[in-house]
């Protein structure tokens, strides 16, 4: 949980509204129920409830996008429709019109205060006199001025910040702290939805000879022409993370063996065409599982590594996939027996 708080800007955004909304708007429900004010009170409530029941949903979802659009226009809309039955709902228009920047894009928060501000603006009975209600409007566009300059900025920063936390410097795929979380969620959804999903490990074979031979910096460059071409063989929705040294993995949704195996196999062909080096062409070795019903990530993970060091054991260049029976293997690997292999002490 609060890993999840750490790592998602705009779910704790959303948790952090939700507290408020108790702590700050609750007391208030309550005490307008105790004075009589039944009307006002029901108001609170309702802006109260729909808060928490966002926060459910985001948290149950993950979907921060829609969650940050509904809770803006609520909040928004709950100031406008309080300050309709008492003066009192400007004052809640004011932190409103901040937190909107915060839970939507600004182009979207612009729209959202610019409305709330303009029915409040146009309302005949909130202001005494003309001076008030331009007071109120300039009062409005310079909060919105400031916390447009600072969500700006927060923004661009929260950006680079993520990007060093979960991108692999050298590729710009995603790193193993980022795989560790993709890969429990991939769990969880599997345990709620029933989806499938498949792990393939690509080694990249001999690539200790081309470090040794010719040095990091062509290596690295291999890396990263190998993470361009395994993404252009994936669709959008696939996860491609960088294990270590030249070990990759890849997350794949809403996959069953078969086309597992023509993925890996299809990225195999084309890593052995297309992937050079200064010492001639570069091949891989690739190992997959589908995840099994209520299995740990780690063990899932364990699987595809496995089957990784068995198409290393075959003489390198093949796909091995993990069935759960007997492992399937590429027409590329060597028929020849291989022995049980050690994830510590496989070949290279």
């Amino acid at each position: 949980m609060l890993n999840r708080l750490r790592t998602d800007f705009h779910l704790s955004v959303i948790t952090l509204l939700g507290l408020c909304a108790i702590v700050g708007v609750l007391p208030f429900a309550i005490y307008r129920f105790i004075a009589g004010l039944h009307l006002t009170g029901m108001i609170d409530t309702a802006i109260v409830a729909s808060v928490v029941f966002a926060v459910f949903y985001a948290w149950k979802t993950g979907d921060t996008a829609r969650t940050g659009l509904f809770l803006a226009i609520v909040t928004c809309g709950g100031a406008v429709v309080a300050t309709h039955v008492g003066v009192a709902g400007l004052y809640w228009l004011f932190p409103t019109l901040l937190t909107s920047f915060f839970l939507v894009r600004p182009s979207i928060a612009i729209v959202v205060n610019a409305l709330a501000i303009a029915i409040l603006a146009s309302d005949g009975d909130t202001f005494v006199s003309n001076v008030d209600r331009w007071t109120f409007v300039a009062s409005c566009l310079v909060v919105s001025l400031c916390a447009f300059i600072f969500a700006q900025r927060t923004e661009s920063q929260r950006m680079q910040l993520e990007k060093l936390a979960t991108r692999d410097p050298l590729t710009g795929t995603h790193n193993r702290r980022v795989m560790e979380t993709e890969l429990k969620q991939a769990v969880s959804s599997q345990r709620q939805t029933e989806m499938s999903f498949g792990l393939i490990m690509l080694d990249l074979d001999h690539f200790k000879q081309i470090n040794d031979s010719y040095g990091h910096n062509v290596g690295d460059q291999v890396l990263i022409q190998l993470s361009k071409l395994v993404l252009d063989c994936t669709r959008r929705a696939d996860y491609l993370f960088r294990f270590g040294g030249e070990e990759f993995v890849l997350l794949l949704a809403g996959t069953d063996v078969s086309g597992m195996r023509a993925v890996a196999e299809n990225i195999r062909q084309r890593i052995q065409a297309e992937l050079k080096s200064p010492g001639g062409p570069v091949t891989a070795s690739l190992g997959g599982a589908l995840l099994a019903p209520n299995e740990s990530w780690m063990s899932w993970l364990k699987r595809a590594d496995a089957a990784l060091y068995q198409a290393k054991a075959k003489g390198r260049n093949c796909v091995i996939i993990d069935t759960g029976e007997a492992p399937l293997c590429s027409e590329g690997c060597h028929t020849r027996p291989s022995a049980t292999i050690s994830p510590d002490a496989g070949p290279a």
